[in-house]
């Protein structure tokens, strides 16, 4: 089943991030026409340890690299809640999703049982185009290959073929956020050992209908890491009869090391943190430029590779996307398909309708 133009219509989702948490994002989120697909908040196995004094986003003008609003903790359980004009970036300091993997599991089951998906088809593209949800996980990869297992079974089980369930996973590679932990997309030896783990366990389900496989990748400045990345696919596909285990690329996550201040004492980080620099991920308008270099490089050097199942790897663009020129800029770099994220948390999910200008493009 391999990532075409028919796997997500409309080409317009939104990435993994904190309002894609609850059942009830994951179910407006679905329930809008100008999304066509999901992506749910990367999880773990165990649910993280979500503490509102270290873990928070915040909004910030570009133009003046400074937070001018006070985190809100105590209302909205991380970052704030205040929206202020012009404030199109945003920092955060979070981790993963305080819902288990094992707890999505379940609130997918429960969504489907419901018959909620039936009845919510996008009438756009028909019932019998079933809209994804993309499951964003990490962990170890053990951890992972147990995780895509899991999707498999859920996706197998009668009721999902009956009732419109489909799933994809997403390993996410690349939180900066992480003490200790730094991303494994930056690693040739760490990246290649998920690709494997992830090419064995698919290996084991031949016959099954597939769940598709993407990773997230961080931002990458410099051509060795680009190459390292397209190696590694390649070398992926070398133990797997020439299939690389990998569909699709979601490129890119927030940009580390970033610091923002507050407004008005510029010795203060704007944010709290683990270690209390407040440093964190940089994303929104921002990042755009890098994200659009992100996605041109990739898709170029996908386009370039010998391996004919590397070059069918599809992009998910994500970075900076906040009005139908953005979704265009991404499109024209490469990607297949383009997520949305400080955009969401700004505007709610009436972005999805502004980008495609309501037209469902």
């Amino acid at each position: 089943m391999p990532f075409t133009t028919k796997t997500i219509r409309p080409p317009l989702l939104n990435s993994a991030n904190p309002w894609a948490t609850t059942r009830a994002d994951l179910e407006n989120l679905y329930k809008c026409p100008f999304t066509g697909a999901v992506t749910i908040r990367t999880s773990l196995f165990k649910a993280f340890n979500q503490n509102p004094e270290h873990h928070q986003y915040t909004f910030f003008s570009t133009s003046k690299s400074n937070a001018s609003a006070k985190i809100t903790t105590s209302e909205t359980g991380e970052g704030r809640c205040e929206i202020l004009p012009d404030e199109n970036s945003s920092l955060n300091t979070l981790g993963y999703s305080p819902i288990s993997f094992p707890e999505y599991l379940s609130i997918l089951r429960s969504i489907r049982d419901s018959r909620f998906l039936l009845d919510n088809w996008n009438p756009t593209v028909g019932w019998f185009a079933r809209k994804p949800f993309i499951v964003s996980v990490t962990g170890t990869a053990l951890e992972v290959a147990e995780m895509y297992g899991a999707l498999i079974d859920i996706q197998n089980e009668q009721e999902s073929l009956d009732l419109g369930l489909q799933v994809m996973m997403e390993i996410n590679l690349s939180c900066p956020n992480i003490p200790s932990k730094p991303p494994p997309a930056y690693d040739a030896s760490e990246l290649g050992k998920y690709i494997h783990t992830i090419g064995a366990v698919k290996s084991e389900w031949v016959g099954k209908e597939e769940v598709l496989v993407g990773v997230k990748t961080p931002p990458y400045t410099h051509a060795a890491q680009f190459e390292m990345l397209v190696g590694a696919l390649e070398m992926g596909s070398l133990h797997f009869n020439g299939e690389c285990p990998v569909d699709f690329i979601t490129a890119i996550n927030t940009l580390g090391s970033c610091l923002v201040t507050s407004s008005p004492d510029p010795s203060q980080p704007a944010l709290g943190s683990a270690n209390g620099s407040g440093i964190g991920g940089m994303a929104g308008d921002a990042l755009h430029p890098l994200a659009l270099g992100n996605v041109k490089t990739i898709r170029v050097m996908l386009d370039a590779s010998t391996v004919e199942s590397v070059k069918r790897i599809q992009i998910i663009g994500v970075g900076g996307v906040r009005d139908k020129d953005g979704f265009e800029r991404m499109r024209a770099a490469g990607a297949m398909v383009v997520g949305v994220g400080t955009a969401l948390g700004r505007e709610g999910f009436g972005i999805f309708e502004k980008i495609a200008g309501g037209s469902g493009t």
